[in-house]
């Protein structure tokens, strides 16, 4: 017994007809989304790098929308039930060729047909329990990277903050090499005036002396004076 024709199949669908491509390079990429949950088919068709994939992306996107507005589906538990594309009309044109030939060119389309449909219970409960996992996995990941974050901030922070503490004890330290300087500085000055004072004293104290000794030089030089004259006598 043969299987239900392809306008008898369960679920809903989308059909873009009349695409000009050929139908074996649609069903190269039909063939990869073929049997996969709807989020999967989508990023199969996101890695692809054929042609057909962007247009078998939006048939796909139409299949979907139509089974959310108007069966009531949830996007999140529909597959890709089935997947196919058949011969559309073909185009026959004529190129010229040496000696008066010509040269068939045929220009063929296709008939994409995407039809999504319910997973069933057991396949639903498996695909939970993975996302439930990729989940868990995912938010590991976040909150190891959240942790690593913030232990390089934390490091980040007391290498500031050692640095700062550098920069503060280098200034203490400069200003007390300049507060000892301007000590020295006063203690030279004061040791100076002191001197000055001492020579000033000393100074005045030999004058003081020698304005004694002039007198008494003067008499003596008188007595010695009066005795020469007397002895001339």
């Amino acid at each position: 017994m043969t299987g239900p024709k392809t306008n008898e199949r369960p679920g809903t669908r989308a059909t873009l007809r009349q695409f000009p491509m050929s139908a074996s390079k649609a069903r190269v990429v039909l063939n990869l989304i073929r049997g996969e949950d709807v989020n999967t088919a989508r990023e199969i068709l996101a890695g692809t790098t054929r042609e057909a994939a962007d247009v078998i992306g939006k048939v796909l996107a139409s299949a979907v929308a139509n089974a959310v507005n108007n069966d009531g589906l949830n996007a999140e538990e529909l597959y890709v039930s089935a997947a196919y594309a058949d011969e559309g009309i073909t185009q026959k044109r004529f190129s010229p060729r040496a000696r008066g030939r010509a040269g068939k060119i045929f220009k063929r389309s296709t008939h994409i047909t995407v039809i999504v449909s319910r997973m069933d219970e057991e396949r639903l409960e498996l695909l939970r329990q993975a996302r439930s996992a990729q989940a868990a996995v995912s938010r590991s990941r976040r909150v190891a990277s959240s942790r690593r974050r913030a232990d390089q901030q934390a490091s980040l922070n007391k290498r500031e903050a050692a640095h700062e503490a550098a920069e503060v004890e280098a200034a203490e330290l400069e200003a007390a090499e300049l507060e000892a300087s301007e000590n020295m500085t006063d203690i030279d000055t004061e040791v100076n005036d002191t001197e000055a004072a001492v020579i000033d004293v000393e100074a005045g104290a030999a004058e003081e002396v020698l304005d004694e000794v002039e007198p008494a030089t003067d008499d003596a030089d008188d007595v010695a004076s009066d005795d020469t004259t007397e002895e001339t006598n």
